[in-house]
């Protein structure tokens, strides 16, 4: 992360990506994805942070479901290496962008 506190690059996400344990969603079969909970590495909180508030920042807002006349959501999605990120607090999710799942 910069000296901001901040993560500013996907390389930065990347990282963090790569040092948490994403689970399987297995209650919504029909929405293929995995998520990953703040409180799973609480050494990694200010990460987790950065990388919602990336997230927010710098993803784009879509309707979920996808096609939907009244979605249930809006969320922030952040497409890196073909997975696309959003934040649920206390858990960000990820779904293969051609899944499903995927917004």
């Amino acid at each position: 992360m910069g000296t901001t506190g901040r993560m500013e690059t996907l390389d930065e996400a990347r990282a963090y990506v790569e040092k948490v344990h994403w689970q399987v969603a297995k209650t919504m079969p029909r929405w293929p994805h995995e998520y990953t909970v703040r409180r799973w590495r609480p050494d990694l909180a200010d990460e987790w942070d950065a990388f919602a508030d990336l997230i927010q920042r710098e993803g784009t807002c879509k309707p979920w479901p996808p096609g939907s006349p009244n979605p249930k959501y809006r969320h922030a999605y952040l497409e890196i290496d073909g997975y696309q990120y959003w934040v649920m607090p206390p858990v960000i999710n990820r779904a293969d962008v051609d899944s499903p799942g995927a917004a």
